[in-house]
């Protein structure tokens, strides 16, 4: 379905044209005055100048043609020249019921050409915890995930995890300092590696943090570290077994993690899985004269002429030869562009990252490891702050983990739903998860991406004002209105949406009729934040119309089964854009 503002553009332009004007100065608007009028059109201001007459006489025009068309209830002619709009009340609920019909899409239509996109997220490492800061990439980079899809595109999601690196030298060599009897650290060995892993992630867990604490007190530690990396990574087959168990345990425990956040990848590769990519990559770079040597680094200029601020160059291989992380990056853009092809890289990780992603993706499309056309798109995403405006931290002042702050708001919430309401314990613990998770979510989505934000717990888990809980009260509202009708009758033959008969219904209704253009937008624009606004709006304009409204009590059996279906179209849109944004709602409250 057309979006319903370019259909009233198009009847807009159609009387512009007809009139002898230029097409151009058709376009129509939401109206920055709800008080006056639903949409508007400009036009008639540009267009004086080039006609040579007064803005209103073109207005005038302009407006009377309008007058005749069906689309609009009022077309109105301001001075100095404005247009003003209303929308016709059938031809608005004709608009909706073709929107029903399309169930599931409600109008919205899938891409013609449908692209491959391959979205990084999550960024989580392997033996550590998911700690506060992997919540915001994996949120939005699911929501993102999530809005292409239902915009019809191929998504792929790929945590890419930090496997490599110093972190797996620092493992190996404690694990080796407490139990060297192990058969991965006897170089001589050529039998099969034991198939279950010499640790559990708890285990593992403890085992880094002492590690990472060691090599700074005890050199000797770390220059251990470092060389066990350099087998690791030049194919010790030991190392590589234990790093196999690093991955098999971590992995395990993540999928748990994300899961809690309904958040899921179609792709669990790491660094690892680029590092047979990065030799081929690099000869290629020096073979076509774009990599050299600098202070015994290899390297590649990427700064432009039109740079405000010098951008150093992308370095390839650090002086002993290691890989960094600029490498295993590029090496992934080889491997992704080998396996997927992809239209579209989308990264999403905190906006510190902004300068390494601009060093990766310059060098990536100067060495040709992309197609011209391809997209390499980084969103930076703004940090969680506590109420003091600083990072989010535990009451000690160290990192928080992931699972506690999931932990403390289900328990919050848990307190809201069992204080004023008599509930058995299993079914509010399940409906305090869904609507902690909602919390959490709307909680960040509703803020750009690249903003900051204070994580208010309160506010959060406040059943009003733009909260998650507020979104769900107001689905859960439709779906008892809905059990309720259902319960006691059927709807009747010939049911359909009515004309508007107030102002709260009609409010309600050119709500709904936005939601092709909320989405579409927010796929554009790469911004779930945007259906965030749209279902706000929807959702507050459907509180007021319930409240306006006598709808179990209306006695005309047809105009109360058409406010049965209107609240069937709300409650199909407001689940589909809490779907997008990766929650859901529970039954009732």
């Amino acid at each position: 379905m057309k979006k319903l503002l370019d259909l009233i553009s198009e009847e807009v332009t159609k009387a512009f044209t007809e009139l002898g004007y230029d097409e151009k100065y058709g376009k129509a608007t939401l109206s920055n005055r709800p008080d006056l009028c639903e949409y508007q059109c400009n036009g008639a201001m540009a267009a004086a100048k080039e006609y040579k007459c007064a803005p209103f006489l073109i207005s005038d025009q302009v407006a009377e043609k309008l007058k005749e068309n069906p689309m609009f209830a009022m077309a109105e002619s301001v001075k100095p020249g404005f247009l003003n709009l209303k929308l016709d009340e059938r031809y608005l609920a004709d608009y909706l019921k073709a929107m029903a019909k399309d169930e599931g899409r409600f109008g919205c239509e899938k891409a013609e050409k449908p692209k491959t996109i391959i979205v990084d997220y999550g960024g989580a490492n392997v033996a550590k915890p998911l700690h506060v800061g992997h919540l915001r990439p994996a949120i939005i980079g699911e929501s993102i995930k999530r809005i292409g899809r239902f915009m019809g595109h191929n998504m792929i999601g790929d945590v890419h995890l930090g496997d490599w690196g110093l972190q797996m030298g620092l493992i190996i060599m404690e694990l080796k300092e407490r139990k060297p009897e192990l058969v991965y650290f006897d170089e001589n060995y050529e039998g099969e590696y034991p198939k279950e892993a010499p640790f559990t992630i708890s285990e593992l867990e403890e085992i880094y943090p002492t590690a990472s604490k060691k090599s700074k007190e005890d050199a000797a530690f770390k220059e251990a570290a470092m060389e066990a990396t350099k087998e690791l990574q030049n194919g010790r087959r030991g190392y590589q077994a234990v790093l196999g168990h690093i991955m098999a345990v971590s992995v395990a425990d993540l999928k748990k993690n994300y899961s809690n956040l309904n958040v899921s990848f179609e792709l669990w590769k790491g660094e690892s899985d680029a590092q047979p990519y990065i030799p081929a990559m690099v000869e290629k770079m020096k073979k076509e004269g774009f990599a050299y040597v600098s202070d015994g680094a290899l390297v590649v200029d990427v700064s432009q002429e039109d740079d405000v601020k010098e951008i150093p160059p992308c370095i390839i291989l650090k002086s002993d030869g290691a890989a960094l992380y600029s490498t295993t990056d590029l090496a992934t853009i080889v491997s992704r562009m080998e396996e997927y092809d992809p239209d579209s890289i989308i990264y999403v990780t905190d906006k510190r990252q902004s300068l390494h992603f601009i060093q990766v993706f310059r060098c990536a499309r100067k060495t040709g490891l992309v197609k011209p056309e391809t997209e390499l798109k980084h969103i930076g995403n703004g940090t969680m702050n506590g109420k003091d405006g600083k990072p989010f931290k535990t009451r000690e002042g160290g990192v928080m983990r992931l699972q506690y702050l999931v932990e403390s708001i289900n328990e919050e919430m848990y307190k809201k739903i069992t204080e004023n309401h008599t509930v058995e314990e299993a079914e509010a613990r399940k409906t305090a998860q869904i609507v902690a998770l909602s919390a959490i979510k709307y909680g960040d989505l509703s803020n750009q991406a690249s903003k900051d934000y204070i994580f208010d717990i309160d506010r959060f888990t406040s059943f009003e004002g733009n909260t998650g809980p507020y979104i769900l009260y107001t689905i859960v509202r439709i779906k008892s209105i809905l059990n309720k009708y259902y319960g006691e009758k059927k709807l009747p033959e010939g049911a359909e949406i009515l004309p508007a008969i107030n102002d709260s219904a009609k409010a309600l209704m050119l709500e709904l009729a936005k939601f092709n253009g909320a989405m579409e937008t927010a796929y554009q624009e790469t911004a779930p934040h945007r259906v965030c606004a749209y279902i706000y709006d929807l959702a507050n304009a459907f509180n007021h119309f319930y409240h306006e409204t006598k709808i179990m009590t209306e006695e005309d059996p047809m105009v109360q089964a058409g406010y049965i279906k209107l609240l069937e179209l709300t409650r199909g849109i407001l689940e589909t854009c809490i779907d997008v944004l990766g929650f859901s709602a529970p039954e009732k409250m």
